[in-house]
């Protein structure tokens, strides 16, 4: 197989070897599932696709022969029940075993599946459905979803496949199935991004997206025969893409999936990771947090020795906490829906804590200014943006599915335009600094909200923290810290000034919020980001215009 013979060259001795020479030639009419899934059941039938438990105590191991033969049955009951080329099919499988050999029996049919959240409700569920043209929704009745479901379908005639026909199939139909054919340029699977700023979009991969996700597994998550790899996602991102399926199981690790029916607590993480002796581990860094909130010498974390943060910029404070409760270095990476690892911490550079690293092989990653033009110089801010000028790199989307006007609006001169603001330093590593509707201009500076918030996340005070911008009569606009505290301290007027004092000491003082509003939580995407578009709007309809030298205190009484 061409994709072996490729990864068996790969052993590079630096980052300009690995930059020049770790693309790979993409095959005619590659398909994953017959390409690579089928490949490896015929070569190592035995060997460990995926371990599958629950917060019950279930426990489920499928090879990659059982995967195969699986993915064959699903094909075939999914044929039989009307399902083709190019019909979408949304899926609400939260991190059930089946939504593995579903996935693959959709690439083998070359339909086209819409992986969902459960925990989205019956209008955004009828949005999704008229949004992407969908007759068939596959779900796990949860005991909530399908009702929500039903509520979304009304009279229309859409028919709802039950996770457990998708079980029974897997075990009962038959397992040969004909090739069907498909070109690289096909649509393989659409998600819908979270809608952070707009209503959610439908980003549309080919067949050789999984392709891209070489970068993701085998050079950010250093993945190799042999590991388990556990990546904290629902079904219904496109994280789960990133982490449990594509790349993974092409640098020949184990995928380990954690199915909680509950919000799982970090002891439920750590025992997980413990009990199952995950070697590579990837989450937000939300996650980490609730990490090295708990008493982690309680648990055996030997087997753990490649970690990875992604979903939200990583705070200094956690990378090196982390560090030194397991000595393992925390690798971040960014990238989007649209795209697969753009940026990351790679394996021949020392990780800057914060830092997104540097570009991925095959991605002409640039900054560029408000005008379009190329920035040069370090520690300048700019638009992350991907030069698609002679030909789009592995893993970037096609376009906005059926939005043609939307695809238009971020593919602009011959660049992909991201939306997220960054510099790189004088050594060639990048970093965050926030989406470009997220900056703060205050007297002619620039502010990056995720710079305060990891200043004020040092403070003991201070459990989270969203940073905005609002209205101001003499600097155009403020910083404002949206806090909820830590256990036992109290808004006050003494503890504004001291995160004040706290920001000022250790960052500079144009940087400081003049505005601080205590909340008991903040408003979240269904995916974990904060919603700082909300915050702002929220801000916007009490009209607050902020007085020089004022100081404000909120109780909370917008929680979201």
């Amino acid at each position: 197989m061409l994709l072996q013979r490729f990864l068996k060259k790969c052993i590079f001795d630096s980052y300009d070897d690995y930059k020049e020479n770790a693309v790979p030639v993409v095959p005619d009419n590659f398909n994953f599932a017959y390409d690579v899934v089928d490949e490896i059941a015929k070569e190592s039938p035995d060997k460990v696709a995926l371990i599958w438990v629950n917060d019950s105590g279930d426990r489920k191991e499928i090879t990659f022969k059982m995967l195969s033969d699986m993915s064959n049955a699903c094909a075939n009951f999914l044929r039989g029940r009307g399902i083709g080329r190019g019909d979408l099919v949304l899926l609400f499988m939260r991190r059930r075993w089946e939504y593995w050999p579903l996935m693959m029996a959709m690439h083998k049919l070359c339909a086209i599946p819409v992986p969902s959240t459960n925990q989205l409700k019956a209008e955004d569920i009828k949005y999704r459905l008229k949004a992407a043209g969908a007759r068939t929704v596959i779900a796990y009745d949860d005991g909530v979803i399908v009702d929500e479901i039903k509520q979304a379908i009304g009279h229309d005639s859409v028919q709802v496949i039950d996770c457990a026909e998708i079980e029974h199939a897997c075990e009962n139909c038959l397992t040969q199935f004909e090739r069907v054919t498909n070109e690289n340029t096909d649509t393989m699977v659409v998600y819908f991004t979270s809608g952070t700023t707009d209503m959610p979009k439908m980003v549309a991969h080919n067949f050789a997206y999984p392709l891209g996700h070489i970068n993701t597994a085998v050079f950010w998550q250093r993945l190799e025969d042999g590991d388990i790899h556990f990546t904290l996602s629902e079904s219904g991102w496109a994280k789960c893409s990133w982490g449990k399926m594509y790349g993974q199981w092409i640098a020949g690790a184990t995928v380990f999936v954690f199915d909680f029916s509950r919000v799982f607590t970090a002891r439920d993480l750590l025992t997980a990771i413990s009990d199952n002796k995950v070697t590579s581990f990837c989450a937000p860094p939300t996650a980490y947090k609730m990490m090295l909130g708990a008493n982690m010498s309680k648990y055996d974390l030997t087997a753990l020795v490649k970690a990875d943060v992604a979903g939200e910029a990583l705070n200094p404070e956690v990378y090196e906490k982390f560090l030194d409760r397991t000595g393992v270095k925390l690798r971040e990476g960014f990238g989007q829906t649209e795209t697969c690892v753009m940026l990351f911490n790679n394996q021949w550079i020392e990780p800057k804590p914060g830092s997104m690293g540097m570009p991925s092989a095959g991605w002409d990653i640039k900054l560029l200014d408000e005008r379009g033009r190329c920035i040069n110089e370090a520690n300048t801010v700019g638009e992350i943006s991907v030069c698609v000028k002679d030909s789009k790199p592995l893993g970037m989307f096609q376009g906005y599915h059926k939005n043609d006007k939307q695809t238009a609006s971020v593919y602009r001169d011959g660049y992909y335009r991201t939306g997220d603001m960054a510099y790189f330093d004088t050594d060639g590593y990048y970093w965050f600094v926030g989406r470009n509707d997220d900056l703060i201009k205050t007297s002619g500076y620039r502010v990056s909200p995720f710079e305060v918030e990891s200043v004020l996340l040092t403070h003991p005070a201070v459990r989270e923290v969203a940073v905005t911008a609002v209205p101001d009569v003499s600097r155009g606009q403020a910083v404002k810290a949206t806090i909820v505290l830590n256990k036992y301290f109290q808004p006050t007027d003494v503890l504004v000034r001291q995160l004040q004092n706290h920001v000022k000491t250790n960052t500079a003082h144009y940087k400081s919020p003049r505005i601080i509003e205590f909340v008991d939580v903040l408003p979240m995407t269904i995916s974990g980001k904060i919603r700082r578009a909300l915050i702002r709007t929220l801000d916007s309809a009490k009209e607050t215009i902020v007085e020089p030298i004022k100081h404000t205190i909120g109780l909370g009484e917008d929680k979201q």
